[in-house]
């Protein structure tokens, strides 16, 4: 009995050396689609009859049409020209063309562009007059996120919650949501009275998520058992073949005095067991970011909740 007992505390101490965490990093995505974009209006006035024939005219135009087909290289590309050739006296227009290069930017996740756009450009010194002004702070706290400044995104939300609290919350809620912070996606159901959306959000993934711990004991006590917990069938065969083959192969070669062979077998079969401790912990964790990305990204796609589903407005 004691024998038994000193078995399974080694097997247990086995698996938490090899212990992974069960801490997720989710990649949570919307596919944007230009529906979504043709559902928007613009913030800005129309281009008069005289704009329209100017030459930076005709090149807003031209870019206005590539950026509703989401062809947002040829867009940049032109509001680029129609910057270069509009007057220093058309100001608003100016302030208008940068901001639609930089919302070109933003769709296409060239967040680092996107940023640069802006510090060379006179939107820096916007304020609540600008028509985009709400969506510009949108769009800069998503590239701020991306790009891990978390000093400027601080910043951008207070700006936000000045002028929309309820969006600042949203923006705070959804990359929560993305990044996978639980206990900060709890906070937030914890402020709504009764079951909410997050709170069905948080019980389905609590429901269906795999224990990383367990995973890795199972597979500890019979390899190929913490494969099967995670519903991988084909790589809990495998391990348990696997394993069951290199201890047949030493016992043998130890059965028949072959001591340095069975050594060499129990030393890849060593590998492949404690090998298979940690991927079966992975895998458990791979399990959950995989559920936790499904289940966000509908939940957020129907709430709205994703930073480009929040713009109100388009080019």
């Amino acid at each position: 009995m004691n024998n038994s007992l000193l078995c399974l505390f080694l097997l247990v101490f086995t698996a938490s050396c090899y212990r992974v965490s069960d801490h997720i990093d989710p990649k949570v995505n919307c596919q944007l689609q230009d529906r979504h974009l043709q559902n928007l209006t613009s913030a800005f006035a129309p281009l008069s009859a005289e704009e329209r024939s100017s030459d930076w005219g005709k090149e807003c135009l031209i870019a206005m049409a590539f950026a509703q087909e989401l062809d947002l290289y040829r867009a940049v590309s032109t509001y680029k020209r129609a910057a270069i050739l509009i007057s220093p006296e058309e100001s608003e227009r100016l302030l208008e063309i940068q901001y639609d290069t930089l919302f070109c930017y933003f769709l296409g996740k060239r967040y680092e562009d996107a940023l640069v756009a802006f510090e060379k450009s006179s939107l820096a010194y916007v304020d609540k007059t600008f028509p985009a002004y709400r969506d510009l702070l949108l769009i800069l706290y998503e590239c701020y996120r991306e790009m891990d400044c978390p000093e400027k995104q601080a910043v951008i939300l207070e700006m936000m919650q000045k002028i929309d609290p309820n969006t600042a919350e949203q923006m705070q809620l959804s990359r929560a949501m993305r990044e996978g912070n639980l206990a900060q996606v709890e906070s937030f159901a914890n402020d709504f009275h009764g079951d909410s959306y997050l709170n069905q959000f948080l019980c389905h993934y609590e429901l269906k998520k795999k224990s990383v711990a367990k995973a890795q004991m199972f597979n500890a006590l019979c390899p190929g058992a913490g494969y099967l917990y995670i519903g991988q069938k084909k790589s809990a065969a495998t391990a348990f073949l696997l394993n069951g083959l290199f201890l047949a192969a030493a016992y043998e070669f130890f059965h028949h005095d072959h001591a340095v062979g069975g050594i060499i077998t129990l030393s890849f079969e060593a590998g492949w067991y404690f090998g298979g401790i940690y991927g079966a912990g992975q895998e458990a964790k791979y399990y959950n970011e995989r559920l936790y990305e499904k289940s966000a990204s509908v939940t957020l796609g129907e709430r709205n909740l994703f930073p480009v589903l929040m713009l109100e407005h388009t080019f």
